[in-house]
């Protein structure tokens, strides 16, 4: 997962590495770190942004070690699902029960489905579906398009992979 954290720091030296240090301690993987030296928050402190990538059960954690340093933790944003795809689905979409397909997507925990767009010619037609899937990451995408791909197969709709 991954989370921005708005931080405020004394003005003192070494107040960067002190705050940056838990969040390697936890096994968080920094990707960018915003300091507004010139900036003061309402407390007179110095206001940092920090953005990293960390195991969502070891957030707390990190909060609490972080505020037991004398760091104020002012805000902070998770991004659950950081990945995103769109497949399309062809065939007889209604009749095979797009809400189950929807269903095992969501069940996984690690994706959803975010977004559904229908086209449906006629009642005898094949319809066509772009189902937006958000994953948790990478790794967690390819399993829920794979998890796709099964369905698909077994409800004899063509999945267009990915775009």
């Amino acid at each position: 997962m991954r989370i921005t954290m708005d931080l405020e720091l004394k003005d003192t030296p070494g107040q960067l590495v002190l705050a940056l240090q838990p969040i390697s301690d936890f096994e968080g993987n920094i990707v960018s770190v915003v300091h507004h030296r010139d900036k003061k928050t309402p407390r007179g402190m110095i206001p940092v942004q920090v953005a990293f990538d960390i195991e969502g059960e070891k957030v707390s954690g990190l909060i609490n070690k972080l505020k037991s340093i004398g760091i104020i933790v002012a805000r902070v944003d998770e991004e659950r699902l950081r990945e995103s795809r769109v497949g399309i689905l062809i065939g007889h979409i209604v009749h095979s029960d797009i809400r189950d397909t929807i269903d095992q997507i969501d069940a996984t925990g690690y994706a959803e489905v975010v977004d559904l767009a229908m086209s449906m010619p006629g009642i005898d037609q094949r319809s066509s579906a772009r189902l937006v899937i958000n994953a948790t990451g990478k790794r967690e995408m390819e399993y829920a398009v794979e998890l796709l791909r099964n369905i698909a197969r077994e409800k004899d709709l063509l999945l267009i992979e990915p775009i």
